[in-house]
This record gives C-alpha cells, structure tokens and sequence, in this order.
C-alpha cells in the first residue's frame, strides 16, 4: 500500500459516516485532503455557494486538522490537475461518488488518467440511500413516477445490510503535498450581497447535526402541517447541508427510524428524502432533463420575453405579496420556503409565462441549497413539462395561496415591510383598499408598493389558451 492517501473533498464535508476518508486514514500513514475549485462550476452561476462552500472549508479546515490532516486547495480543472500525478508521487486518491451525468462522464476520464499514469485510486457510494441503478421495475426499465418508484426505493433500502461505522484514524502528523494552495478568501463573491448570510446560518458537521436533533425533537411531529406555513420555523432546513455533505442521508435516515412514534410528520419528511432519490434517478437514466423539456411537446410552447417583468420577479415587484415576499426572502437569505417556491415558481411560467429555464438559472445562481437533480426536477415538475409534473393547467392563484398559508400576513410583512401597515383582510391584495385608507396607513399601491404587472384572472386565461395551443400543433 502507498504511503501517502489523497481523500479528494467534493461534496462531503464532514468526518462522520465518510466512506473515502475512513478507508484513506486507516490504510495509509499520511493523509492529505484536498479540495479542487473549479471556477468554470461556480462564477456567474452559483454566486451564493461560493460563501457556503468558503464556510465549508473554512470548518472541514478545522475539523481535519484535529486528525493531523492538512487541506489543501488547488484552483482548476479537475483533469489537468491529477494529469500531473505520475507513479513516482506515491499516492493513492480515495473520493466519493456524486450522481451526476457530467460529473460522472468527468469521472470515467480521471479514473482512464490515473489507470494511464499508474496511480492507484477508489472511489464510494455517494451521499444517496440507494445506487440509482439498483432502483427499476421489474422489466429494469427506470421509474418515471415517483410513488412506485419510492415504494420500490424504501423497500430496496430497507432490505441492505446496514452500513457499517466510518471511523477516522487519526494520523501521526499532518504533512503537504501540492504547491500554491489557494487563499480561501478569494473563493468569495466579488459583491458583498452574501455577507448577510452569517445573520441566518451556521455552517459546519455540527450544526447540522443540531439542526436534524431540532427537526426530530421539536418539528417532525407536525411537520406534515407546518412545512406549509412558511410565517415559522417548520421545515428541517438541513438542504444545504445535505448539498454539501455536512450530513449523509443514511445519518438522516437512521435517526428518524429510531423515532418512537412516527406519525404522518415522520411519513412527509421521509418521502422529501424520497424526492431528491427520485431526482437523481430521473437526471441519471434521462440527461435530457438537465437540457430542456422532458415532455418535448412543450418545446413548442409559446413562452413570453418579458425582461422587465423577469426583473420584476426577480427583485420581489411583481404587485403580489406572497411572491415578492419569497423572492425577497431568497436574496436575502439564500433559501426560500419550499411552499413558496411553489408559488413563485408557478407565478414564473404560467402569469408571466416565462420560460422555467430563467427561473431554473435564478434559483442556482441564489440558492445555498441548489441541487442540480433537485432544482431541474422541481421546476419542470412546476412548469408541467417534467416526469410525474403537475398538470399545467394547474395553476396557483397567489392571493389564495397567501390567504391560506399566510392568512395574517406575518410572513408577507417579514419581507415586504412597506406593507406592515396593511390589514390582514387586504394584505394578499392590498390593491384593493380603497384610496383614502391607503392614505390614510401612508401606504400608496403604485407608489409605495407596485400595482400587480399582470392581473391574475387575465393571466390564468393567456396561460391556458396557451397551453391549448401545444395540443394544436
């Protein structure tokens, strides 16, 4: 066995329950983690992971260094750095596996490079219960329904061996090996926008593991209803730190089977788990989603070019409440309820018929929690162009949606403080108060807070008509 493993950090972030870090440590006398930024994956469009990802190695940094294990960061392409390895460096590199198509055609060249250059290396089963393979029908044709397929997924997991226990063998010294490591800090955005983001999240192993002690103390056992109202705190809020591996899902998963009572709470959270399997699987066994329509038919579909209502929505001054507040919640924090993403999703592509892609490019680009399986799957899902999606004459009706989840308006005033003045009974269409008590709350619709850009009932109508049109041609 080589002297020195390499465990190369991707998407896994924390010492527990880390298949390629356990084995680097106990089958080798040096151990070196490193990380490779690849700018091409981040600048211009994943501006808000660039702060979690600096959050990211800034702990790992810290945690690693308490096993005597240096990180180092290298800037560049994956390939031509471990084109440089030769036989002679001594190495083994030890990563684990991440279920996407580019990432895993990228994969199979490393994997020919070092076979080439002679340079052992092995790689794990990745941050998913199960392999997206071992989940087909019975013909081993893939799923494209996610309630067959979860039920097949459960039950699949369910009947493997437990994983075992992923210790981390703390080594004698810590030692480098690569040249000209970056400086964290110039992983950093160049706008400042992200800077708030210290205000609402704490990034590392540990907190995540108090946030899921929160969900199954406090949350899971009404999580099937509060996960709707996004005015509190009931959702997990652990997608970031399952994108970047701060937490494995099996960790996820084994805690909340050791619940005592497992109500309909426990059932909601786990089929969200099931979701982002699902995901995976389809973007695997079908890359055209990552590209464009599943459902080519929509290929055809007549969308609108509106930058000034794109800008709109994106800046949270759509006239809407509801949406400008979840958009508003997005720049500021990096995350939006999942209810809202919903509404602000569907508010996108059916009363601005706008085209999901700019929606899809907005959310990565501000999302800490973009998950490329994830996003493309639910925007598709919004949009009725995907697997298993709502039907797009579905349609949210924003004010409905806000009286519903929103019925005081706590979340709404939140976000959009320009309308704290405004009762309950208007504050999903404040447009609708007579002139003399907006004067009179110094509040003005057109003024101080945008009309609505499209009217909902004239919109809904455009987007059907539209949608009619795609079975006329």
């Amino acid at each position: 066995m080589k002297s020195t493993g390499i465990f190369w950090i991707r998407e896994d972030f924390r010492i527990d329950n880390n298949p390629a870090l356990s084995f680097a440590t106990n089958n080798h006398e040096n151990v070196i983690a490193l990380y490779i930024y690849n700018n091409n994956e981040f600048d211009n469009k994943r501006e808000a992971q660039k702060w979690w990802l600096f959050k990211s190695l800034e702990s790992i940094k810290t945690e690693l260094s308490k096993f005597k294990i240096n990180l180092e960061i290298l800037k560049g392409d994956e390939l031509d750095i471990f084109s440089k390895l030769k036989k002679k460096d001594d190495l083994c590199i030890y990563w684990n596996k991440i279920y996407e198509p580019d990432v895993i055609s990228k994969g199979k060249k490393i994997r020919d490079l070092f076979i080439k250059n002679e340079i052992e290396y092995k790689y794990f089963k990745g941050n998913i219960l199960n392999e997206f393979q071992e989940v087909t029908k019975n013909d081993g044709t893939p799923f494209k329904v996610f309630t067959p397929f979860w039920r097949t997924a459960e039950q699949i997991y369910l009947n493997q061996t437990p994983s075992k226990n992923y210790t981390v063998k703390k080594k004698t010294k810590a030692i480098n090996f690569f040249k000209n490591s970056l400086d964290l800090k110039n992983i950093l955005p160049n706008k400042k926008w992200y800077e708030k983001f210290d205000k609402y999240w704490k990034v590392s192993e540990n907190d995540s593991q108090k946030i899921l002690k929160d969900l199954l103390e406090n949350k899971i056992k009404d999580y099937g209803t509060n996960r709707d109202i996004p005015s509190i705190n009931g959702t997990s809020r652990l997608s970031p730190y399952l994108k970047f591996g701060q937490i494995h899902v099996n960790t996820i998963w084994k805690k909340c089977s050791e619940l005592k009572s497992k109500g309909i709470g426990y059932r909601k959270y786990i089929n969200e788990l099931g979701w982002r399997e699902f995901s995976h699987s389809l973007i695997n066994y079908f890359p055209e989603f990552l590209k464009g329509n599943f459902r080519k038919e929509f290929d055809k579909f007549p969308w609108a070019k509106n930058e000034k209502f794109l800008k709109a929505w994106k800046k949270g001054m759509t006239g809407y409440p509801i949406v400008d507040a979840g958009m508003r919640e997005l720049y500021e924090t990096g995350w939006m309820h999942n209810r809202i993403r919903m509404v602000v999703g569907s508010f996108l592509v059916k009363h601005l018929r706008i085209n999901w892609v700019e929606g899809e490019k907005h959310f990565r680009n501000c999302l800490l929690d973009f998950n490329k399986a994830n996003n493309v799957a639910q925007w598709q899902w919004v949009a009725g162009c995907g697997a298993d999606a709502a039907p797009y004459f579905r349609i949210f009706n924003p004010i409905l949606q806000g009286e519903k989840f929103d019925k005081e308006g706590i979340y709404v005033k939140k976000w959009v403080p320009e309308l704290n003045k405004v009762p309950a009974k208007f504050i999903h269409k404040p447009w609708e108060m007579e002139i003399k008590y907006q004067e009179a709350i110094k509040t003005i619709i057109g003024k101080d807070y945008p009309q609505p850009i499209v009217i909902h009932e004239k919109a809904r109508a455009a987007a059907l008509d539209a949608f009619q049109s795609l079975k006329k041609k």
